[in-house]
């Protein structure tokens, strides 16, 4: 490869090595002992002496320095005088005297200018490279504070388009909009519309925010910058709002164009909420941002598109029209949307004849892209680790225990007693849920241990998307969780700490119930609680201190009255259907897992006494 096809960040490279060798050697041959070099170097006296007793057979003169060769072989070196001078002309006459050969060499350069040379060039290279380090750090290194981060990406870059994209397929025509309109501008000029400047990507995280931005810069053919909402702020004042100004100076320059922010929330919570006042650095950013999208200089050209999931936090002048015109909320896929993301992450794995994507998902429920994505992944390892072909639907199956129970932990030493425990337990839960009109469809029961803790579980899925839940729907979910309990009270007339996790879920539930749903009797339809976000602690939801302590008392009395009510249900419904109870539990401790099909086969025959 010659020099003129080096790339430019390898051929200073090559000279920067090429300039520390010859320093180097340089040095080497300025500070490394002539000894070392196999020559001694001697005084004049003694080099004298040595000639006079016939040590010496070959003499060479160069300048005022003398080299000679022993006898024996060594090489000697000495300061010689001056040519005018009687000594030397002594010396050459008793190498004349003892026959040594001796000859005159030209001295090698000139020692004043060679030793400039030495000593100045340490220091012209210190220059360059510190000179080099400063244009290197200015160009986008540590000194570069002031310069955006944004990175331009294309098309070939992403290669991700709106085929990629699934499960939104709403989102997907609004986004459409704006590439259409970057395409063609004068179908829409030409009716005096105009493009929204800012459009507000909002939705839970995983559900393909920033995968629909990457689409959007892969259809769109105009230049795309990409920066996170984290990469404005520092440390030093002043950072983050000349970033802004830097990174819209080039943006303006390629008009028209997108600008994505990724989580805008780092950069654009409410103002006053942070410590230091307007003087915050967080702040001055959000000042420049909101300046910039629509401030005294117009903007045309430049679309922000931003993405974040905490919404509720973010300022309200950067919600206004004429920053971000439009949020679009990108929800969690339905029924459908869970199907063709499926099929998407699985089109270039190997499926086995039995996988079937509707069912899985019908069995993913409230699953959002990214989790989807983590199945496929964690079945197709499950595959390949079994040294499979093809990626079979019990690695679709396993994969889902793991995505939401954890880990199998088959080391864990279980006793007899104990197992029998579980086992009665989770085949509480299971035949509660069974035996409730209202309650979703057992799927699976397991006492395999998984995860941290959970010793067994009971997997209910719903059959499909609901997005409304009665209070009927509600009771009955109370009763399943409080099966595990009443089966162990039914069975063994004793209590353990296995259902601790259950009546977290249940009080919580029956809380809501009475505080926020108004689904108490006595309380009527009343929502008590409250909603207070504190911005900068990241407090959620803090109880509401609002009403009269009488009016708490009785909230607590009815929580406690839905919770008992559920408890008796669930004990009595165990105890009219006990044979169901113990067959369930002798079957799951032979087999330790059982599937939806397999239970109703098992209930198959008997008499059950349904809830009334």
């Amino acid at each position: 490869m010659d020099r003129g096809n080096l790339p430019p960040k390898n051929l200073r490279t090559v000279t920067f090595m090429l300039v520390l060798l010859v320093l180097g050697l340089i040095l080497v041959q300025t500070f490394w002992p002539l000894s070392q070099r196999g020559v001694q170097e001697i005084s004049f006296s003694y080099f004298q002496q040595l000639v006079e007793t016939g040590r010496v057979q070959e003499v060479v003169f160069r300048g005022s320095q003398i080299e000679g060769l022993l006898t024996t072989g060594e090489r000697i070196l000495t300061q010689g005088p001056v040519e005018e001078s009687p000594l030397y002309t002594s010396l050459l006459e008793t190498l004349e005297d003892q026959g040594v050969a001796y000859s005159f060499d030209p001295p090698q350069g000139n020692p004043w200018l060679l030793t400039l040379f030495m000593y100045m060039l340490p220091v012209v290279i210190v220059i360059l490279f510190f000179s080099w380090m400063m244009r290197r750090m200015q160009g986008g290194g540590a000194l570069s504070f002031g310069q955006s981060r944004a990175k331009l990406v294309s098309k070939e870059f992403t290669k991700v388009t709106f085929k990629d994209v699934a499960g939104i397929d709403e989102v997907i025509e609004e986004v459409k909009e704006i590439v259409e309109y970057l395409r063609s501008p004068g179908r829409f000029t030409r009716l005096g519309a105009e493009i929204p400047k800012g459009i507000l990507l909002v939705g839970p995280p995983g559900t393909g925010k920033t995968l629909l931005a990457r689409a959007i810069a892969g259809e769109a053919g105009v230049p795309f910058y990409s920066i996170s909402g984290s990469d404005f702020v520092e440390m030093f004042v002043g950072v983050g709002a000349a970033r802004v100004r830097d990174m819209f100076q080039k943006a303006k320059t390629t008009t028209p164009c997108i600008v994505f922010i990724d989580e805008i929330d780092a950069v654009g919570r409410k103002r006053g909420a942070g410590l230091g006042g307007g003087h915050d650095e967080r702040e001055q950013t959000l000042n420049q941002l909101l300046a910039e999208m629509d401030g005294f200089e117009a903007n045309t050209g430049v679309i922000v598109l931003a993405a974040t999931n905490r919404p509720d936090v973010l300022d309200p002048a950067l919600l206004r029209p004429g920053r971000f015109d439009r949020k679009i909320v990108v929800p969690r896929p339905d029924l459908h949307g869970r199907e063709a993301i499926l099929k998407i992450h699985t089109r270039n794995k190997r499926l086995g004849p039995d996988v079937d994507l509707a069912l899985l998902a019908r069995r993913t429920p409230g699953f959002v892209g990214a989790d989807l994505e983590n199945l496929c992944n964690e079945a197709a390892l499950l595959a390949a680790r079994a040294r499979k072909e093809h990626i079979e639907m019990s690695d679709f199956e396993e994969a889902l225990d793991r995505v939401l129970t954890g880990l199998k932990r088959r080391g864990l030493y279980i006793t007899e007693r104990e197992k029998e425990q579980i086992a009665y337990h989770e085949a509480g839960h299971a035949l509660v849920g069974k035996l409730l009109p209202h309650a979703d469809p057992v799927h699976k029961i397991s006492i395999i241990p998984r995860g941290e803790g959970a010793l067994g579980f009971t997997l209910q899925l719903p059959t499909e998307d609901r997005y409304i839940v009665s209070r009927d729907e509600l009771f009955d979910k109370l009763t399943v969780l409080f099966g595990g309990r009443a089966a162990e009270e039914v069975v063994f007339n004793s209590q353990t700490t296995g259902a601790a996790e259950d009546l977290k879920q249940a009080t919580e539930i029956a809380k809501r119930m009475v505080v926020e749903y108004g689904m108490s009797e006595k309380l009527g339809p009343i929502n008590l609680g409250a909603e207070r976000t504190n911005i900068f602690l990241g407090e959620e939801i803090v109880k509401s201190e609002e009403h009269s302590e009488e009016l708490s008392a009785q909230v607590d009395r009815e929580i406690v009255r839905l919770l008992r009510e559920a408890y008796s249900r669930a004990r009595e419904l165990l105890t009219r259907n006990r044979q169901a109870l113990d067959r369930l539990a002798r079957e799951l401790l032979r087999q330790e897992a059982l599937e939806g099909e397999e239970i109703d086969r098992l209930l198959e025959g008997l008499a059950l006494q349904p809830a009334t």
